[in-house]
């Protein structure tokens, strides 16, 4: 594994090996733009699906276009460390589904938040400065990227303290997340989930029951949990991109402040 530079404030972690998958991927560090000016540490988000991030020759159909986003944000006094995690085609249903689906498989999502929480975490937390309380960790990701973040936030505790999951597939495997969340406890953090209009009436039911779930376990409307129901949202990136900025700044805000330097 070695590491480049890359224009701008994107890094490339090199052929970083997964012993839990038993492959091997690039990961893209997003750094905020007051990184090289300071000896701060920064908060950090794990989004899924990174080729489609910030790289339209690698996106599958557009990106979330997050430079623009972090810039974004970064002018309003919120600066994070994004960390885009590529999926690993083929591979991408079976890594991001926690449950197995009678009629897709899948079913090795243990395996993959493995490899999030276990080698990737701490490889990030030597290389670049981050916060790596739990507190300041989140996870993120849309369709079935955000299905893993979700499961990820109630199985990982310990380690991710808000999660974001855009147009997640709810539906996937029965519907299981949905039953293993409401058994689940109550970890303490943010969770912003959203669907959007035009995704099919499915869609919005699911992520409407989850949002009712999530109330019903104690996490508040508009202040631990916040459901957009986006009007005319579709299920692409560009959708997807238009809504990063105030699914991350609500998720960011909910981090609280550095207590001391490291």
């Amino acid at each position: 594994m070695d590491e480049s530079p890359i224009a701008g404030t994107r890094r490339v972690l090199a052929r970083v090996w997964s012993p839990q998958l038993e492959n091997q991927r690039d990961i893209d560090v997003f750094l905020p733009p007051s990184y090289a000016r300071t000896r701060r540490r920064y908060p950090v988000i794990y989004m899924q699906d990174g080729q489609n991030l910030a790289d339209p020759e690698r996106a599958f159909a557009g990106t979330w276009d997050l430079v623009r986003a972090l810039d974004n944000l970064a002018r309003r006094g919120l600066e994070v460390i994004v960390v885009g995690v590529p999926n690993s085609g083929a591979e991408r249903l079976r890594e991001y589904s926690p449950f197995a689906d009678a009629r897709h498989g899948g079913g090795g999502g243990d395996a993959y938040l493995a490899f999030v929480e276990r080698t990737l975490k701490p490889l990030i937390d030597r290389r670049v400065r981050t916060r790596p309380d739990r507190e300041a960790t989140g996870i993120f990701g849309s369709s079935m990227g955000g299905l893993i973040s979700l499961y990820s936030f109630f199985r990982a505790s310990e380690t991710f303290g808000f999660v974001g999951a855009m147009s997640p597939s709810l539906w996937f495997g029965g519907r299981a997340i949905i039953d293993y969340i409401e058994r689940d406890g109550c970890p303490p953090g943010r969770i912003y989930v959203d669907a959007g209009t035009e995704e099919g009436p499915t869609t919005l039911q699911d992520a409407s029951r989850l949002a009712s779930v999530l109330e019903r376990k104690g996490y508040v409307p508009g202040e631990s949990m916040l459901f957009t129901e986006v009007q005319g949202g579709r299920h692409e990136e560009a959708h997807w991109a238009e809504r990063l900025v105030p699914a991350l700044e609500f998720l960011l805000m909910g981090v609280p402040p550095a207590t001391r330097r490291r």
